[in-house]
């Protein structure tokens, strides 16, 4: 399911290391807006969470990890 820029959404971070920073399992259900579809093979897109996480604000997630909020 494609998503749309500016498209609020929820992301699953548990168990991904982005950027150094590594999110617990506890990060299950993160809000964030899509900013852009970055690869089609696999599918990926740039969010920027509406909170940071240790000075991460967008972030790259695989679209299996993310649903519509």
């Amino acid at each position: 399911m494609p998503f749309a820029a500016n498209q609020r959404v929820r992301v699953n971070l548990a168990g991904l290391m982005i950027q150094g920073v590594t999110f617990h399992a506890a990060v299950t259900d993160a809000v964030a807006t899509v900013v852009r579809k970055t690869t089609d093979e696999p599918p990926a897109y740039l969010v920027s969470l509406l909170f940071s996480f240790k000075g991460l604000k967008e972030i790259e997630v695989p679209e299996a990890r993310i649903r519509p909020a």
